[in-house]
């Protein structure tokens, strides 16, 4: 069975669902690749629009644990609401999620970077994702009006989730953003401008690739989000503060930055040290 004709009508009434279930562009995007994926799949292998078919393309992808996942969770939703024939759990389980520690950059290395950073936008965009755990999308979303210089706060629409919530602006972080607003000409309201509207994703993650050579590490901007929640928590700030800074819905997942908290393991002795 071909579904090269089916495909483009499957793949826009995906889209319409997730619309419809207010989803962010960046889960709809993700969701798309990985039915479009499956599809291809089921048409190069001649397997049917079944269970069957599921199976066989989830054993066959050969990429990390979450990525399956993900990949999972894309095709159960198409049957659901696109299908309208609800994929069996039990038939098919989801697999279990793989449970990394969150990698983290110690104080010295991000002063290194923020010091060796001699542009004014690079710097801010560094001190931004350090000192206020934003996500990317966030960052880039962030608006002037968005900056509260009177309380040193942030307010972050729509963050994960569509949820609202308020971060911290670090006093350290205000004289620079004074003088960028001052020596900059703005075409939107968004504090990072690119050419053509607000900054690309790609532009961040260049800027953390050439400062991450100079600190000798492979740096992503949700490494700064962890090493903010992260040295919040040694300095001894109340893990439920640190969950609505980061805008988590569930403590448990705020709760892994306790596994990479020094503060507490390194005044912990080893049963050796009373040999």
């Amino acid at each position: 069975m071909s579904y090269i004709i089916s495909k483009k009508v499957f793949l826009e009434k995906l889209v319409e669902r997730c619309k419809l279930r207010g989803f962010s562009p960046q889960t709809i995007k993700s969701y798309n690749f990985h039915v479009s994926s499956f599809l291809d799949f089921l048409d190069k292998s001649r397997l049917n629009l079944n269970q069957e078919g599921v199976k066989s393309y989830l054993l066959s992808q050969n990429k990390a644990r979450n990525t399956i996942r993900l990949s999972h969770m894309a095709i159960r939703f198409f049957f659901l609401e696109v299908l309208k024939k609800p994929l069996t759990p039990e038939e098919i389980p989801l697999m279990k999620k793989e449970n990394k520690l969150p990698k983290v950059i110690s104080k010295e290395k991000i002063k290194l970077m923020i010091d060796s950073c001699e542009n004014l936008k690079h710097r801010l965009i560094i001190k931004f994702l350090y000192s206020s755990g934003l996500r990317l999308s966030e960052l880039l979303n962030l608006r002037r009006s968005d900056v509260d210089f009177d309380n040193n706060l942030i307010l972050v629409r729509q963050g994960k989730g569509a949820k609202d919530r308020m971060t911290l602006l670090s006093p350290n972080l205000k004289d620079d953003l004074l003088k960028y607003y001052s020596n900059y000409e703005f075409k939107t309201n968004h504090i990072f401008e690119g050419r053509e509207g607000k900054y690309s994703k790609k532009s961040v993650q260049k800027i953390l690739e050439r400062l991450g050579k100079k600190i000798g590490m492979n740096i992503h901007p949700h490494m700064l989000r962890h090493s903010f929640a992260t040295h919040l928590l040694e300095n001894g700030t109340d893990l439920r503060y640190i969950q609505k800074l980061l805008g988590h819905s569930s403590s448990t997942t705020t709760e892994i930055y306790t596994h990479v908290a020094n503060n507490q393991l390194k005044n912990i002795k080893s049963p050796l040290d009373n040999v």
